[in-house]
């Protein structure tokens, strides 16, 4: 049996480079998102429903886009043809979402925007999910700490930019009120363009940077068996889930709940307890500014994020994966309840210390644990299915997010407690969570 080679650092950082322009576009759609929304005309106890579309679409998309791309050989490779359409839908959506004012002769602009979230967190993950089985595909156990971890810092670097493109814009001078007759400021409008053609620049750098091993090439790096390649339909892979990949999903459900809260409340939640305006007042210049800060924080704790990517392998090797995966998530379930405590924007910036250790570990640890476990035949298909336990808990946080923020008394700053306990429960669960070491790397 051949073993994986060992891939240079540039290998490595190149076959994740176009996940840098991936997380642009994802961090301006998660900051951003709500406050379109908002300036369309959508009420904040409504706002999680608009959301409820896009991991709807990629429960259902991730795993064929698996099991296709496990099938699929072409010139450019088996997963790279997915990364580069996805990429390219979702620099289009980006493009027409802070513009959906300017095609009210096609549907409401709410409507518009909703739809063009829709595209664009859809053709997202199709993206993204490619990238995931990428590194498993290609990269070595005594190699995958840091394969997810440079991953996870390009990701974090890209969601830096991403998050603070509006706040800098409005430095440079682009006006952060829309003109008089508009709903959305320019800065948003100029950000997502940015955004679009960056994310289409970095995905073709990794196209064009990276060899995918040839499929008997591959059958031997990974000792795929004549029995392993046969046809397996979805039911029965389901059936055959690993137990490392249940265990997880109990730990990524409550992770997700988390951020999907704190993405949907978080530019409400700041306006209303630093800045005291309501959401309704959407195109005051103080909710937009709470709406750049919002922008500024999410920038923060991609920073904290990619510096501590940056150390995570070297402390999964010497701790063990688990251990720095619990520590992580607990430390961003404190950081989100203390926002409920901090009325100064600048406090807030503290709590995104943890969030970011956090995030960072999200984006990382489960994938190295998850894809020591897998067969490598199945790697794409079990990677989109592993995609229902980002998708099912944003779903449950969606529709129970206007709920909760009712019976809590319409106070969107408490919604990032609630994001906090379920992030501290995730962080116990990982104790629960089975590793596998993989004897085919």
């Amino acid at each position: 049996m051949k073993t994986l080679p060992k891939l240079s650092f540039w290998q490595i950082f190149n076959m994740s480079f176009g996940f840098l322009g991936v997380q642009i576009g994802y961090s301006l759609q998660n900051g951003n998102t709500s406050r379109i929304l908002s300036a369309l005309g959508a009420n904040v106890e409504h706002l999680s429903y608009f959301w409820l579309a896009a991991p709807i679409a990629g429960l259902i998309v991730q795993p064929i886009v698996g099991l296709s791309s496990d099938k699929t050989w072409t010139r450019l490779g088996r997963r790279i043809p997915f990364i580069l359409g996805g990429a390219l839908v979702s620099a289009m959506a980006m493009f027409f979402m802070p513009n959906s004012e300017f095609f009210a002769y096609l549907l409401p602009p709410l409507f518009f925007g909703a739809f063009m979230l829709l595209f664009m967190d859809t053709s997202f993950n199709v993206t993204m999910q490619p990238f995931r089985a990428l590194v498993g595909d290609m990269v070595s156990e005594e190699q995958r700490n840091l394969g997810y971890s440079v991953q996870s810092f390009l990701i974090n670097t890209g969601a830096v930019v991403g998050s603070l493109l509006p706040f800098v814009l409005t430095w440079l001078g682009v006006p952060n009120t829309p003109s008089s007759g508009e709903k959305v400021a320019s800065t948003v409008i100029w950000a997502f363009y940015f955004g679009g053609g960056t994310l289409l620049l970095s995905v073709l750098w990794t196209a064009f940077s990276t060899k995918e091993y040839p499929p008997k090439e591959y059958e031997q790096y990974h000792n795929i068996s004549t029995e392993e390649k046969k046809h397996t339909s979805l039911v029965s892979l389901v059936k055959d889930i690993p137990i490392t990949m249940w265990r997880l999903a109990i730990v990524q459900f409550f992770s997700w709940f988390a951020l999907f809260l704190m993405w949907v409340f978080t530019t409400s939640g700041v306006a209303q307890n630093v800045w005291h305006t309501i959401p309704q007042d959407s195109t005051s210049a103080a909710f937009n500014e709470a709406g750049n800060w919002v922008g500024v924080i999410f920038a923060v704790y991609s920073l904290f994020a990619a510096l501590f990517s940056m150390v995570m392998a070297r402390l999964a090797n010497k701790f063990g994966r688990k251990t720095i995966y619990a520590l992580a998530l607990l430390a961003g379930g404190i950081g989100l309840i203390s926002t409920i405590f901090i009325h100064n924007q600048y406090g807030l910036i503290i709590s995104m210390l943890g969030v970011g250790i956090a995030w960072a570990a999200i984006l990382a640890m489960p994938y190295a644990i998850l894809s020591a476990a897998l067969p490598a035949s199945k790697m794409g298909v079990y990677m989109g299915l592993f995609n229902a336990t980002i998708t099912i808990p944003q779903i449950t946080a969606g529709l129970l997010g206007g709920t909760i923020l009712t019976l809590l008394g319409g106070k969107a700053i408490i919604m990032l407690g609630v994001a906090g306990l379920s992030m501290l429960i995730a962080g116990l669960c990982v104790v629960f969570v089975r590793e596998h070491i993989s004897e085919n790397q």
